[in-house]
């Protein structure tokens, strides 16, 4: 697999994509300049840095977007989903315009930082929105195929940049807006994993194994719209269902594989995510995965909640 990160992947694909489309307009809060700048002097006039004003620029891309354009904007996650929510709302969603939203810093990424720099709830408040997908690309190829796809249809498209890659490897032809992709197959448990912690699964299979449970992956780099027809026949398959998510419990992918498989008779679910709370501890990225069990073994021991006995 290429070294290449996923953010670096997002400054290569605006400027192959800024190369041939005109329309495209980059807008930044104050980040990104070093790996933007070959997009920056290969476009001119295309590449602005708004400063720290994260409602202003999304009420500028909105502009932008009403008269033909097809803005990005990037910053970090709290800053731009968060603290500009109401102008999402109501200058893009409310007047049916297209955009593009590129974070960083997701979930707890910016672990040493504490919670001011946090973003356990963006799936959920952009859920609330008519008008929106949610992707959550984990790998390069992820992102420059899920964009290419979706940057310039009429929807404001959410692109999660975690920090870590899930180092699982795919081809760009398996890569569809709207569509799972099924890492392996299994009888009796499907684990419905995104971003990062499709790792976690993938690390998780030997053990599950002793504990009697043969895992059929899932992995889902789009949100919104979601892939409901992957989930219930896995699900109607195993009737164990185990999500794992870098996103707090309430109005994550938990909630929704929840409601598409809640009818499925004699099925029993699990789901492991950031709990309902602020994350008060300073630590590492890798720390705050196994304070709250978002690691392999976080995975066999909630597998085995799931018959309330080891196998």
């Amino acid at each position: 697999m290429s070294n290449l990160s996923t953010r670096q992947q997002f400054a290569d694909t605006m400027l192959s994509i800024g190369q041939h489309d005109p329309q495209l307009i980059v807008l930044v809060g104050d980040i990104g300049h070093h790996i933007l700048q070959p997009f920056a002097k290969t476009c001119p006039g295309k590449y602005y840095n708004i400063g720290i004003c994260e409602p202003a620029m999304v009420g500028m891309a909105a502009g932008l977007s009403s008269v033909g354009f097809f803005p990005v904007v990037h910053t970090i996650a709290p800053f731009l989903l968060e603290r500009s929510f109401e102008q999402i709302k109501l200058d893009f969603c409310y007047h049916q315009l297209g955009g593009n939203i590129v974070t960083v810093g997701s979930a707890f990424d910016y672990s040493n930082l504490g919670c001011t720099h946090h973003c356990y709830a963006d799936f959920a408040l952009l859920k609330t929105l008519q008008n929106t997908e949610i992707t959550y690309p984990s790998s390069p190829i992820e992102f420059d195929a899920l964009f290419r796809q979706s940057y310039d249809n009429k929807n404001v498209t959410l692109f999660r940049i975690p920090g870590a890659n899930h180092e699982v490897t795919f081809e760009a032809k398996d890569i569809k807006l709207g569509k799972g992709i099924k890492i392996t197959d299994g009888t009796n448990l499907t684990i419905v994993a995104t971003g990062p912690q499709l790792k976690s699964a993938m690390d998780a299979r030997e053990s599950l194994k002793v504990s009697g449970w043969d895992a059929e992956i899932l992995y889902i780099h789009t949100i919104r719209p979601l892939d409901t027809e992957l989930i219930v026949e896995s699900v109607k398959k195993t009737r164990n269902v185990l999500v794992i998510e870098e996103h707090m419990l309430s109005g994550g992918l938990g909630d929704d594989v929840l409601r598409i498989t809640k009818d499925i008779s004699n099925c029993r679910h699990v789901s492991l995510a950031i709990p309902d709370r602020f994350i008060t501890d300073y630590g590492s990225y890798d720390e705050h995965c196994a304070s709250l069990g978002l690691t392999a073994e976080g995975i066999v021991n909630c597998a085995n909640q799931l018959s309330g006995k080891i196998f």
